[in-house]
């Protein structure tokens, strides 16, 4: 199967915590980095994911925010560390591609945004993607 989303960023299943209807996965990624998915009871089960499993995690690039450094005090989970790839800026909106252990991801995000934090290639950009927005996908 095809997709339109373009990050997917593959990994292992470290952690498998299971509630009532949700459940957090941990995924440590090529790189080493670590991102949690908070998918439904339901999915873990019929997907058949349990610690050491191949996923991919898969993100919009809509659902990326960047910012300058890590960010504290913040309920995101998920901030990976990484360096702008490239700017494709247009009057309103910008693709922002960015280089992070284990992989790449692109974030779509306001042109205002890019000139208010100074991106540009070879920026170091912590990406930070709610643990709701992550979608795995087995092999």
């Amino acid at each position: 199967m095809s997709l339109s989303i373009r990050n997917q960023l593959a990994g292992t299943v470290t952690t498998v915590t299971v509630g009532e209807a949700m459940a957090t996965v941990k995924v440590r990624l090529a790189g080493g980095q670590e991102i949690t998915a908070a998918v439904t009871a339901e999915a873990v089960k019929e997907l058949g994911i349990i610690p050491g499993s191949a996923v991919k995690a898969l993100v919009k690039a809509t659902e990326v925010a960047l910012a300058t450094a890590p960010v504290a005090n913040l309920s995101i989970r998920n901030q990976l560390t990484g360096t702008v790839a490239e700017v494709t800026a247009g009057p309103a909106m910008a693709a922002v591609k960015v280089n992070v252990s284990g992989g790449g991801l692109t974030a779509a995000v306001t042109a205002d945004a890019v000139a208010a934090l100074g991106l540009s290639a070879g920026s170091s950009v912590v990406a930070l993607i709610k643990s709701t927005e992550i979608s795995l996908a087995t092999a």
